[in-house]
């Protein structure tokens, strides 16, 4: 089995700013994409930021120039880093992963693969 690990959400004031990290283990083949969600309290789960293996970026307009979304293809991780925070930010944000990973000897494509999530309160 494959986990994705969130980390580094909590209570943070408007203005401030959070490093939230995704770390990714097991047998792992490949990982293309990687991603990171939010859902708020009564809301669809939307994309935050995306990245690819080579390094190419989207954003949601809403985050664009105060969020920047990086990996570290050695070491299976990927992270998004928070500033400017405003309280509509605040959402349970996860991890995403389209990857590929050994499961004995048969590899299994996971198109969307999830880590449990982490939350981000942004409130004074």
């Amino acid at each position: 089995q494959v986990q994705l690990v969130e980390s580094g959400g909590g209570l943070v004031q408007p203005g401030g700013s959070l490093r939230l990290s995704c770390a990714a283990s097991g047998s792992i083949f490949v990982i293309n994409g990687m991603g990171w969600y939010r859902q708020a309290p009564g809301k669809q789960r939307e994309l935050v930021a995306a990245i690819t293996s080579g390094g190419s970026t989207d954003y949601a307009d809403s985050v664009k120039g105060r969020f920047t979304i990086s990996r570290d293809n050695a070491k299976n991780t990927v992270s998004l880093q928070m500033n400017s925070l405003k309280p509509e930010d605040t959402a349970v944000y996860y991890c995403n992963a389209d990857l590929k990973y050994y499961r004995g000897s048969y590899l299994t494509h996971e198109y969307d693969y999830w880590g449990q999530g982490t939350q981000v309160t942004v409130s004074s």
